[in-house]
């Protein structure tokens, strides 16, 4: 009966489909591949914002072609496009910066928050290369820009709690700002008990706390020069993983920039930004709190990361021309000490990332050439030198167990290019693209050193040896709107050559105890990956509207089996009504039956799922100090479930109540 409810309500709203990015305030041009999410916390509106105070996980799985993996209730991996991290670049202000988690529990997502960021901006495939190469898409999370200006001081306040894991959020923010100088120091607190699934069935290990500081200030040097300097210190502790054998006792980053900003439109370069960053991370993994253990395991991590890009802008008749000079240097490593129940025993130490160094530096160039009032053409490229070193001699011995001839060092070239025509009327418009790129394998690809993943229950071998990975795509989206009522399409095609994967090789044993065996990353011929989204709105009055989105996702590799977290048939319903001060929202969200699942990579089945979502807000005044209320009930019907992006199948959370209250001093 729950499952015919459900299927009811899907019919009723299908005809009127959806673009999900619209729930988190996308500013968006629809003939554009890239999408601009602009974060509640400092604009501070009550339409479209479910809670003010979500995390940035929360906002980015709003997106159609963004889907995050989760391992517990905290620091989710994004994937775009059905391409995990490592086939992404994710930066934060153009800068680049690399977790030190050979499990990926701390994406670079997790360290920041809301309270440091004014908009994040999402690249699909190769729109995405503008700091750095990839296959999927990129990741921007974007710092306010500066702010010059006679507003002098003003403070604001935002606390929020939900019922299910007792978890409390409050963040602070104070900024000054005048004619030549500027200062924002922000904070923000989060802590949350073990959440409960449906039914109330109690999520071990999934308890977090963290919190994030940030100091942003700049002085103006002239009327088209300014200076900035930015610090965001990051710190999670007592992480709970439930998907996983292991926790996290510590996750901390420092992330730290000097930026220059010149401005002049009668000048050759109209616009020029120059950065120099540094930051570090120091991630430890440890199982001191799970009660059985087969051996007890202590995994510290650690990636430093010194930086620089230089970007450049300029319009020149008809032509929009950018360009962005960048390079980085990282040190990643990590370690693996086994402590023996038998006290007399030694305890064994091996590197699991052996002291890579990764010196990278690129030159990235688009125009964007308006040669009518409706048609764009737009064209990027990107070349870039990546060189990868072995600086630890015993992981480099540990490793010509594999590889007797490796070389400590790798020099690889990689390319990038992209071309899109867009069409845009007032009534309708249409847009289509093609692009090839490239990607090195990511450190633990081609280094890493017997890294158990729980997934598929293998210890994984890197291998220094692999070709870049590259990837053919093709694009399409069409949009047809009226004053009422809004239609679109759009789909991206990926053919991806020298695909990497882990093959088992049945001659090694594999170190972790219970694992079924070793994988040593290898590469598939080719895979292709195809996702579609038809989406649609309608405004039956200035305050009432219905909208949707369905979504199909495909994934096969060469050897004729399914890729991983590859998503399911999808939907989302939404029936809304908004005024200048209330807005209300019912929502239905849900996926269809995995039935392309890959049992080869260690997937099973997931069933099919929805559920019903209702959000409440409302604004209000007084003194001229604004208020914004944030309330309302996820999962309404305390479904227990799971996706397939749930690692191991842990199941999400169940009925959960929430408030959030946002108070705006000026």
């Amino acid at each position: 009966m729950k499952n015919f409810i459900i299927l009811t309500i899907c019919l009723l709203f299908s005809g009127f489909l959806f673009a999900q990015e619209e729930q988190i305030k996308i500013k968006k041009d629809t003939t554009q591949l890239e999408e601009v999410i602009l974060f509640g916390t400092r604009k501070l509106s009550n339409y479209r914002q479910e809670k003010t105070l979500s995390s940035i996980d929360n906002y980015l799985e709003k997106a159609n072609n963004i889907t995050m993996i989760k391992r517990g209730n905290y620091a989710w991996e994004p994937t775009i496009n059905n391409m995990n991290s490592d086939r992404l670049n994710v930066t934060i202000d153009g800068m680049q910066i690399f977790g030190a988690c050979t499990d990926k529990m701390d994406p670079i997502t997790s360290y920041v928050d809301v309270s440091n960021l004014e908009k994040v901006t999402i690249g699909s495939g190769q729109s995405g290369t503008e700091n750095g190469h990839c296959l999927g898409g990129g990741i921007d999370l974007k710092l306010p820009s500066s702010k010059f200006n006679e507003t002098g001081l003003k403070t604001s306040l935002d606390l929020g709690y939900e019922t299910n894991g007792n978890y409390k959020t409050t963040g602070l923010d104070l900024e000054y700002s005048g004619n030549r100088f500027y200062i924002n120091a922000d904070g923000i607190f989060r802590k949350s008990d073990n959440y409960d699934a449906g039914n109330n069935k109690e999520v071990l290990y999934s308890q977090f706390q963290k919190y994030n500081i940030s100091l942003k200030t700049g002085y103006k040097l002239s009327e088209n020069q300014s200076i900035d300097a930015n610090i965001i210190y990051d710190k999670a502790t007592d992480v709970g993983y439930p998907a996983l054998p292991m926790d996290v006792s510590l996750a901390k980053a420092l992330i730290t920039s000097a930026t220059h900003n010149y401005n002049n439109d009668s000048t050759f370069i109209q616009n020029l930004e120059t950065k120099l960053y540094f930051n570090t991370i120091t991630h430890i993994m440890d199982d001191s709190k799970r009660p059985d253990v087969p051996i007890r395991m202590d995994m510290p991590g650690w990636s430093d990361t010194y930086g620089f890009y230089s970007k450049a802008t300029k319009n020149v008749n008809k032509h929009k021309l950018q360009l962005n000079v960048n390079g980085f240097y990282n040190r990643s490593l990590a370690e693996m000490t086994m402590y023996p129940n038998d006290t007399n025993q030694p305890a064994m130490f091996m590197y699991t990332w052996p002291d890579i160094r990764t010196l990278y530096t690129g030159v990235f160039a688009k125009d964007n050439f308006r040669f009518s009032d409706n048609e764009t053409i737009s064209t990027s490229l990107r070349f870039g030198f990546h060189k990868n070193k072995i600086a630890e001699q015993v992981g480099l011995e540990s490793l010509h167990i594999f590889y007797p001839n490796l070389e400590d060092t790798k020099t690889r070239f990689l390319t990038s290019i992209a071309t899109s025509y867009n069409y845009k009327k007032k009534d309708y418009d249409y847009s289509f693209g093609v692009g090839y790129g490239e990607r090195a394998p990511s450190v633990s690809e081609g280094y890493g050193f017997f890294l158990y993943n729980s997934f598929d229950n293998y210890d994984y071998i890197g291998n220094p040896t692999l070709k870049n990975e590259k990837a053919v795509e093709a694009n399409a989206k069409a949009n047809y709107h009226t004053d009422k009522f809004h239609v679109g399409i759009e789909a991206s095609y990926f053919y991806i050559m020298d695909y990497i994967v882990g093959n088992i090789d049945p001659s090694l044993s594999q170190m972790t105890i219970g694992a079924n065996g070793v994988r040593i990353y290898n590469a598939l011929p080719n895979a292709t990956i195809f996702d579609t989204y038809v989406n649609s709105s309608y405004k039956f009055s200035k305050s009432f509207s219905i909208n949707a989105t369905l979504g199909y996702n495909y994934g096969k590799g060469s050897n004729n089996e399914n890729l991983q977290h590859i998503k399911p048939f999808s939907y989302l319903a939404e029936a809304s009504y908004n005024t200048s001060k209330f807005n209300a929202s019912l929502q239905l969200e849900g996926n269809g039956n995995q039935s392309q699942y890959s049992s080869f990579y260690g997937e099973d089945e997931t069933s099919t799922y929805g559920i019903v979502n209702l959000n409440l807000g409302n604004m209000f005044y007084t003194n001229n100090n604004k208020w914004i209320l944030k309330y309302g009930v996820e999962n309404v019907l305390d479904a227990n479930y799971s996706t397939y992006a749930d690692w191991n199948n842990i199941p999400r959370q169940g009925r959960n109540f929430y408030m959030n209250i946002s108070f705006v001093l000026k």
